[in-house]
């Protein structure tokens, strides 16, 4: 794996895992946040809405991937349809969170929180992988090696999504890189979305998969653009 992912994860394990630690469970909660925040919290929402939709209704027998699972909340809807979800987070603190969140009955599936690389080999081979959020902070060509090799351990369909580069974005960005501390968060990486589809759509190692669904959610502070990889 190149050396800029590698980089680029010890960033984003630090700042989840200390940095935004306790901001991220007030925002993965029902705790009362600001203004701007409430407007993220309502963009993940929906999102998360989205990615499961695109998901069977019926997920027995499935086994599925939550890559970057953070506090848990998707993971936890999957099994509640029956799937065998294995869910893995860089962060130390939001797996523990995300194991104390955990309904002692979450459906007729199960979860199991790890805390590791989404690309280890060890995890195995999956259904369906979902990553929300989890490749904003990747550059494209780090994101195109990401998704190569949980291809590689995928039999139906990736749900992924990325950063499209649209001018709000890069506004609240550079305003971002204005606030408090702001330096201290790993950057978001912005990706052209006709870019990204061609480079899918033409990747080697993503021969065998076609681009499927796509969803774009603006929700204030919250743009993010949902992309579905579906086996041939």
């Amino acid at each position: 794996m190149a050396s800029s992912y590698l980089q680029r994860r010890s960033q984003i394990e630090t700042y989840f895992d200390r940095t935004a630690a306790e901001a991220w469970a007030r925002l993965t909660s029902d705790a009362p946040v600001g203004r701007i925040r409430a407007t993220v919290r309502a963009g993940r929402e929906r999102m998360r809405q989205t990615l499961l939709e695109w998901l069977p209704a019926d997920l027995s027998g499935c086994r599925i991937l939550d890559a970057g699972c953070g506090t848990g909340a998707l993971a936890v809807a999957a099994a509640a349809r029956g799937a065998d979800v294995v869910a893995i987070d860089l962060s130390p603190t939001l797996v523990t969170l995300a194991n104390e969140r955990l309904p002692q009955a979450p459906g007729r599936g199960r979860v199991e929180f790890r805390v590791g690389d989404m690309l280890d080999p060890g995890l195995g081979a999956f259904d369906y992988v979902v990553g929300m959020d989890s490749l904003i902070h990747y550059r494209l060509d780090d994101m195109l090696d990401v998704l190569s090799g949980i291809a590689a351990r995928t039999r139906e369909a990736i749900l992924f999504t990325f950063a499209p580069r649209t001018p709000a974005l890069a506004a609240m960005h550079a305003i971002g890189q204005l606030f408090p501390r702001g330096n201290r968060s790993p950057a978001i990486e912005p990706v052209a979305e006709q870019r990204l589809q061609a480079r899918l759509a033409t990747h080697e190692a993503l021969s065998g998969w076609h681009l499927a669904r796509s969803a774009r959610i603006s929700a204030g502070f919250y743009i993010s653009q949902a992309q579905e990889l579906r086996h041939r």
